[in-house]
This record gives structure tokens, sequence and C-alpha cells, in this order.
């Protein structure tokens, strides 16, 4: 049964950045002190420490709300999962895309160093954003004139990573939307590109700059497709903090790296052309609700994230009533107002929380308009559509 989302986004708020802002405290201390002893030895750390907190992401979605997340792939794939560096190519499609992600990533073993490119406003979010910083994910401004030399620095410093770790790209840029699709069809359609049906046109320069900086180290590009089920909601945050479950298939293949081509311009079109695959697999998803061409994979649900999430919720209730027990400051009018203008800060996180979520959803789509082409054929596929 549904339960209210206010019911619940108080008590979850108050655990979440309670345990955020321990993780946080100890991250920076060992950012501070570790770190520039010993960077390998400062991640490794880092690596468990955040693995606390993302921990009771994957609690709301496994345990809380009962998301379940269907995996489609082959059992050699399955086998090198979390044994390897892998750059993550997904389509964007719902809110959760990312918690589906570590959800991945927690079944393989490799939660605490995942890792993503985000947009930079993503590192100011409290607890989640920080904890992000700490564990070095990177953060772009949407402006390739700056963002080239931050993407560069950033994955050239993956190299000497001493854990596997997984580095998730979104190149459609934006969460697909009908407003958005519709822009990426009148593009397609202006330049002579394959019209797409269910992603967005990919943005390469990314990608590329991905894959040229990272091939001498990362073995394999895993190209995931993440679908809902016309039977199932799609899951939101909203959705998951009021207990409502979802259904997510996800479909996973692997590439080597040592498949992609060499010039910048053929690995473009290599990623291009993998999302037109990925639209074709997408059309027979909507036509079977499955993925058929995939085997299923059992991956279970680990109870480890039901105990540390029931850790935190002791250790957050001892500490509680430590406090009442050993002070009267909550007995008096000026601790009473403290202890609600806390509790009115953590509402008003979390609904900046789920609502960071869902920015991009209301974003209208915004169409470059296209210029004549005098010689009669297609202007460069390279360039792209602007989807805000």
């Amino acid at each position: 049964m549904a339960i209210p989302a206010a019911l619940v986004i108080l008590p979850l708020g108050v655990l979440f950045f309670f345990s955020g802002l321990v993780v946080n405290l100890i991250q920076a201390i060992c950012y501070v002190f570790i770190r520039p002893i010993t960077k390998n030895g400062y991640r490794r750390i880092n690596r468990f420490v955040a693995e606390l907190l993302w921990l009771e992401l994957v609690w709301l979605i496994d345990w809380w709300a009962g998301v379940q997340i269907k995996v489609f792939t082959d059992r050699e794939t399955l086998k090198l999962m979390g044994k390897e560096h892998a750059l993550v190519v997904s389509n964007h499609r719902s809110d959760i895309d990312w918690l589906v992600g570590w959800i991945l990533a927690q079944r393989s073993g490799c939660l605490g160093s995942t890792l993503a490119v985000m947009k930079k406003s993503s590192k100011f979010l409290p607890v989640l954003g920080w904890s992000m910083w700490f564990s070095e994910y990177l953060f772009l401004e949407r402006s390739w004139a700056k963002d080239e030399i931050t993407l560069k620095s950033g994955l050239l410093r993956l190299k000497d990573y001493p854990l596997p770790f997984w580095l998730a790209l979104f190149v459609e840029g934006t969460r697909f939307t009908e407003a958005k699709l519709l822009a990426a069809k009148e593009y397609a359609i202006a330049n002579g590109l394959p019209v797409p049906r269910n992603v967005l046109i990919p943005r390469t320069k990314g990608f590329v700059s991905a894959v040229g900086h990272m091939r001498s180290f990362v073995p394999a590009i895993y190209d995931v497709t993440v679908a809902i089920p016309k039977t199932s909601p799609p899951p939101t945050m909203l959705r998951l903090f009021k207990g409502q479950p979802s259904v997510v298939h996800v479909h996973l293949k692997r590439h080597s790296m040592k498949e992609l081509p060499q010039s910048e311009d053929a690995i473009a079109q290599w990623c291009r052309d993998m999302f037109v695959a990925k639209d074709a697999l997408l059309d027979k998803h909507v036509a079977e609700d499955t993925f058929s061409d995939a085997e299923l994979q059992e991956l279970g649900r680990p109870i480890k994230s039901l105990l540390v999430a029931i850790s935190w919720a002791c250790l957050l209730i001892l500490g509680s009533l430590k406090l009442l027990q050993g002070s009267t400051f909550l007995s008096s009018w000026k601790g009473l107002t403290f202890s609600a203008t806390g509790l009115a800060i953590v509402t008003v996180l979390m609904q900046i929380l789920i609502r960071f979520s869902q920015s991009e959803r209301s974003t209208p789509a915004k169409v470059v308009p296209t210029k004549a082409n005098t010689s009669g054929g297609p202007l460069d596929p390279r360039q792209q559509p602007k989807q805000n």
C-alpha cells in the first residue's frame, strides 16, 4: 500500500542527511589528511565510506519501494561486471536512471567506485553532491569550450584508479521527453539523419573525448538500454519515497574498447550507430514488453543495504535518546525552535532533491534553426540539436 509522501519524507530525510553529514565529515577528514600522503589509500577508504551513504538509496529502491530491476545480458558479461573498468553509456529515460546504475553497480560489487559525468550544479546538492565531489565525479558546465579541459583532466586522473570503476555518461545530454523527441526528429529530418523514435540524438563530443583518453586503461564499454514495461508506472523519486513499486528493464551489452575505430569522426559515428541500434531495440521492447534477444539474469536483492539502513537508523535513534537524556536544551523554547527549524530545513532539502531529479522533465525543448545546405546533401552530422 502506498504511503503518503508527507509521512515519510521527513523521517527518511532526517536519516539521510544525518548519515550523509557523518559521511561527508569522514570524507573531508580523509581528503585533508590522507589524500596528500596516499591518493590511492584515500580512494580505497572513500569507496567504503561513500558506499555507506549510497546503500541507503539502494535500500530505498530494493526494500522500501520494492522496485524490480530486471537485467537482460549474457553470462560472460555478467561475470565481468565489477571486475573491470568500464565506460557506461545509457539512454536517459526516467528520473532514477542514475539509481538504476547504482543498483547494477551494487550487485556487481563496485558501488563505491561508480562515477558519473554530471552537470556542475549537482555538486552543490547538500550531502549527495558533496559526497560525489569527494568521490571524483566529473562536473561539467555544458559549454564545450570550458568542459573539454575539465573532462580531459578528470578522465586522465582515473588512469591510476586502484579498483574497478564504472564511469557513467549520458550522451543524450538530457532526459528523454516527448517535447525533446519532437525537436530531435525535426533536427534529424532537416539534416538527413535517422529519425529517432525512442531516444534523442547523442552528443558525441564527450563520448569521443572519453574514448580517446580512456581506451588505454578501460577495456570495455557497457551499452545500457533502460525501458519501462507497459504494465508498470515510470519510477520517480516521489514514488520511491511513497513506497510505490515499479519495474525497470535493463538491457546490457558489452563492447570491447578494442572494437572501436581510431579516428574521432569514426568514433562519433560509432556512437550514433549505437543509438540507432538502441532505438530499434526499444521498438522491439515496445512490441514485446521485454528484451527477448538476451537472457534474463537473476541478480537477487542483497541484504547489505537493509543492514546499513537499519544501522544508521539505530545510530540516529540512540544519539537522539542520549541527547534528550543528557540535556535540557530541547525542553526550552529555544531548543524547540532550533529543532523545528532543523526539521524544516531537512524538509526543504528533500523537496530540492526530488525537484532536482525531475528538473529536466519540464524543460521545454529548443530547436536550433538549421542552415540551408547549398550542396544538396545532409549537413554535418556532428552538429547537435540544442536540447536543454
